[in-house]
């Protein structure tokens, strides 16, 4: 059996960028830093960013586009990816990101739906395009009706 799986919560530190391939599919990217703290040999409260690379396609990518921006808290998940490129200048490059199979907003909407309700953005766990699934505001009761499966 084999499990790649990435899961983050964190901050956006720039505005997604967002593309399209020659075939027309929408690719996003974007970065958010996680911050791991802890206390050193003297006592002292140490804090280390880390920084993830986040790449979401089709759907996803769209939604990511309209809503992410510098700042914002998210929670992502999706697979690990390593690319290998050769740089302009000669140099091998690699560079490992968190493909997004799921994005869901943490912090308070700026206008526009619910405020403070997460907007989970992504699809199921196969192969398919990631899709936007829609959910109530989390002050609202559940119904069974309700579930999309």
């Amino acid at each position: 059996m084999n499990l790649n799986r990435a899961q983050i919560i964190g901050n956006l530190t720039r505005d997604p960028e967002s593309r399209s391939t020659p075939a027309g599919q929408t690719v996003c990217s974007f970065s958010i830093a996680t911050t791991h703290a802890y206390k050193d040999a003297s006592g002292q409260k140490v804090e280390k960013p880390e920084y993830h690379s986040i790449v979401a396609w089709g759907k996803l990518a769209e939604i990511c586009t309209q809503y992410l921006g510098k700042g914002r808290k998210v929670y992502a998940e999706g697979r690990l990816q390593t690319r290998e490129w050769t740089s302009q200048d000669g140099q091998k490059r690699t560079r490992t990101e968190i493909v997004a199979e799921n994005v869901i907003l943490l912090d308070r909407a700026s206008g526009g739906g619910a405020p403070g309700a997460p907007r989970p953005m992504g699809g199921s766990n196969s192969m398919e395009e990631p899709v936007a699934i829609p959910i109530q505001n989390l002050d609202d009761e559940i119904k069974i009706e309700d579930i999309p499966f």
